[in-house]
């Protein structure tokens, strides 16, 4: 995604120029990426200026970076640019001094002294990154190069040889070629000298975002109140002091390594009976939806921070059972082709459960109406004595507004299922297949209870339903449901036939 840009300027030292930073901005997508993006002023002299740039994250994306005029005023052209990501380590100031003498600090329970020493190897293998990309034949080549010596130096003491440290290395002051942190380096050439408005931004690993969702129930009804967290992750090696954060949401696609227009607030919501400003606005953003924090916010590395994005009140909700009883093996029957569907035993295995369903529409005049982005949603229903039980999660896929929100949060503990299959006849010369089943549901709850049997016609596209013993629904080219509605204490009993031709 070379196409995205980010910024994150922080610390940027100019030799030749001076840099004054406006705050950061970042836009985190639900991918593991982000953009960063800030604004930057570079008193620039006539000339190439060079500009080295260290306060960037751990996970840049080099080939991401833009830096420009976004006025269009000033020509700004990047003569060459560097990426250095080897910060200073003991092992990378040994190869700095390969060749030269060094003092070593030994020390014994009974004594300290100095040993001077000649690297003759340090033992550092460079190149990781090379090692990741170009394959495994680069790999034995660099691991020859090196001998294989990664944290094995070779230190001449006295005129003899040693595979280790003969003590603490004390090394001199870093040179040019040591950095204590990743860098951009920029030659940068200046038709004229003078202030000139400038914009940062590249595209860095390291980070990520996602949303929770928790709704609550009542002791009897299924009206849910929901509020709704974003939970942002930064691991990118960089803290954001008072940054602007967007929030992507949606399948953007972003080649890996390895291969409604406002919040709903209700003023009966759970918080309290005041309107306050959503912490959070979305709109819609090319494919994609995009979520503002509508406040600066600090962002440390290594820290996870979350913030309320939606708070929802009276969602008319459903509960559903839904038993779905056929279990097929799939790796078991893979291997056979297209002759799998005359096979008799295929499709006879059978799922006990009945899942427990909940769903609601995301609608304006439900209290929601806001495009809902991918989550856990978490379930909590109220007991008598006012406690909030948990009673099941999944994960919510990208859901627009006017959607129907369906969820399976756990199997019913009251409720069974049995299919069987009564009758198969297959005739393979005039190509077609009969297939007979018996399913049944038993309610041991202690009030009725209306049950979806969900049927997979899973054995060829073209299928009639000869007969049945209730009304059935096509959901789709190879589903059927039945709805049957079971009494306290009772079975039910659905039985049909199907006929496949090819």
């Amino acid at each position: 995604m070379k196409f995205i840009c980010s910024l994150l300027a922080t610390v940027i030292v100019v030799f030749g120029a001076d840099i004054v930073f406006s705050g950061p901005a970042l836009t985190i997508y639900n991918q593991n990426f982000a953009v960063v993006r800030d604004n930057l002023v570079l008193n620039l002299q006539k000339g190439a200026n060079d500009i080295n740039f260290n306060d960037i994250t751990s996970h840049l994306e080099p080939d991401s970076v833009i830096i420009r005029d976004p006025s269009g005023k000033y020509r700004l052209t990047i003569l060459e640019q560097n990426y250095r990501s080897d910060p200073v380590s003991q092992e990378l100031l040994l190869s700095l001094f390969e060749g030269k003498t060094i003092d070593f600090l030994y020390r014994t329970p009974d004594e300290e002294r100095i040993i001077s020493g000649k690297i003759i190897r340090s033992g550092y293998v460079p190149h990781q990154a090379g090692l990741r990309q170009y394959g495994q034949d680069y790999r034995e080549r660099q691991m020859a190069y090196t001998r294989g010596a990664q944290g094995q130096p070779i230190i001449e003491v006295n005129t003899k040889l040693q595979f280790s440290l003969p003590g603490i290395p004390l090394f001199p002051s870093l040179t040019n070629e040591a950095i204590l942190k990743p860098t951009l380096n920029w030659k940068l050439e200046s038709e004229n000298s003078g202030k000139i408005d400038a914009e940062i931004c590249y595209v860095t690993g390291g980070m990520g975002w996602e949303a929770d969702y928790n709704l609550v129930a009542p002791e009897k009804e299924d009206v849910l109140d929901m509020i709704g967290w974003i939970t942002m992750d930064n691991q990118s090696g960089k803290n954001f002091n008072e940054a602007k954060i967007k929030l992507m949401a949606g399948d953007v696609k972003k080649i890996q390594a390895q291969d409604r227009d406002r919040i709903a607030y209700r003023e009966s919501g759970m918080g309290g009976g005041t309107s306050i400003p959503p912490p959070v606005s979305e709109k819609t953003f090319d494919e994609y939806h995009l979520y503002t924090l509508n406040r600066i916010v600090t962002l440390r590395d290594r820290e996870t921070k979350q913030v309320e994005f939606i708070r929802a009140a009276g969602i008319v909700s459903k509960r559903m059972y839904v038993y779905d009883g056929v279990q097929i093996d799939y790796n078991r029957y893979s291997h056979r082709g297209g002759s799998v569907i005359m096979e008799g035993e295929y499709g006879v295995q059978s799922n006990p459960k009945i899942w427990v369903m909940r769903e609601f529409v995301n609608s304006q005049k439900n209290g929601l109406g806001i495009p809902l982005p991918k989550g856990r949603m978490r379930f909590y229903r109220r007991d008598t004595d006012g406690q909030l039980e948990f009673t099941g999660e999944n994960v919510l896929d990208h859901t627009p507004r006017d959607e129907m929100v369906r969820v399976y949060t756990g199997n019913a503990f009251d409720l069974k299922g049995e299919r069987r299959r009564v009758q198969f006849n297959v005739d393979s010369s005039r190509k077609w297949i009969d297939e007979s089943f018996e399913i049944k549901v038993r309610n041991h709850k202690k009030e009725t209870a209306e049950i979806v049997v969900v049927e997979h016609l899973y054995r060829w596209v073209n299928w009639e339903i000869t007969s049945k013993s209730n009304t059935y629904l096509k959901t789709d080219a190879q589903t059927i449901e039945f709805r049957v509605q079971a009494e306290p204490d009772t079975e039910k009993v659905i039985t049909y036939t199907v006929h496949y031709t090819w």
